[in-house]
Order: C-alpha cells, then structure tokens, then sequence
C-alpha cells in the first residue's frame, strides 16, 4: 500500500465475539502502513475471537481499556464486525459516547460487516452512504443512511464493507482515507 500512516495513532473498538479476520486483517495493514494501533474493549481482559460468528478462534489480548481511552488520543476507528461484537457495543454506553467522540471530531471511521450497527446507534449516519452485512440494511435506512450493496463505500468521515471476502477492498481504502486526513 503506498499511502503512509506513520504518526497516526489508530483505535480498533471490539469485545467478545469479534469476527478474528476482521481484526486481524486491518490491524496488519494499518501496522505495515505505518500506523500505531491499539485495540480498545469495555473488556479488562482478553477479547474471545469468533470464527464464522459461530467457532471460537482464540483471546486477543486488549491495548487499552475503554474506561481510559479517550478519543483525543487517536486519529481514527476501526469497527470490526462478527455479529454479536457490535450487538454488545452498542449496548454499551461508554463504547457508543467513545465512537460519538471520534465522529463528532471529524475523525474518520472504518467499519465492515455488522461493525456499522455502532454508527446506526450513535445517530451519526443520516444522509450518508454504507454497505454492511446484508442485514442491517433496513436499520441503515431507518437511521437516516442510503444502504448500497458494494465492495467498499467511502462517504464523509466513513469507509464501509460488508464481509470478510470485501478486506482486501476494504483495507486498501481504509489506509487510502486515513491517509487523507489530517493527523489530530
């Protein structure tokens, strides 16, 4: 990837249950451009990965606990999916306030798969375009967002995909936007 994130701080925001490639994928990418990147959780310990939603594909030990984190410290998010990740954040309120910060500061956010489902509750995604999993399509819509079934969509602060077959698009625009915006 060409474009550089050296100096730019990166927060991945994922509990229990997170999709590992969705995780793991980005994350490299973000490190072999450059970038530092920690993974944030509401989680003290480890974060159990999934494999499929459905197979258990190990702990993923977390950088920064939520309580600390503040959205000052970052440049931009990264909202892994894997169903029930996104579904135990956005029942979170520090998880939901932290994603608020970031978008509210006009930091760029990445989310793929059912990552999206945080952007829906914060109420950030009114006239923007987004893909995720076919799913959360008509919660998309009913926030006020135009779903559009794509690879990748960039619109405004966010880059969205919609399964672990889009990463390779999705990382590579990922980088792409990041790169464009302006170290916080």
């Amino acid at each position: 990837m060409t474009a550089q994130l050296t100096g730019r701080w990166i927060a991945i925001l994922a509990t229990d249950g997170m999709e590992r490639v969705e995780y793991e994928q980005p994350r490299k990418a973000l490190e072999d451009a450059g970038a530092k990147v920690e993974l944030i959780s509401p989680n003290t310990d480890d974060v159990q990965s999934q494999n499929s939603d459905l197979n258990p594909a190990g702990k993923v030990e977390v950088d920064r606990a939520l309580e600390v984190a503040s959205a000052e410290d970052y440049d931009a998010l990264v909202l892994p999916g894997g169903t029930v990740n996104p579904d135990r954040l956005r029942i979170n309120a520090d998880a939901m306030v932290f994603v608020q910060d970031m978008v509210k500061a006009g930091k760029p956010v990445a989310a793929i798969c059912h990552g999206p489902w945080s952007l829906v509750e914060t109420g950030v995604i009114a006239g923007r375009r987004l893909t995720s999993w076919p799913s959360l399509r008509t919660d998309i819509q009913r926030a006020g967002g135009h779903w559009v079934d794509a690879e990748v969509v960039v619109d405004g602060p966010f880059v969205t995909s919609r399964s672990p077959k889009d990463l390779p698009a999705f990382c590579a625009a990922m980088i792409e936007h990041f790169a464009g915006q302006t170290v916080a």
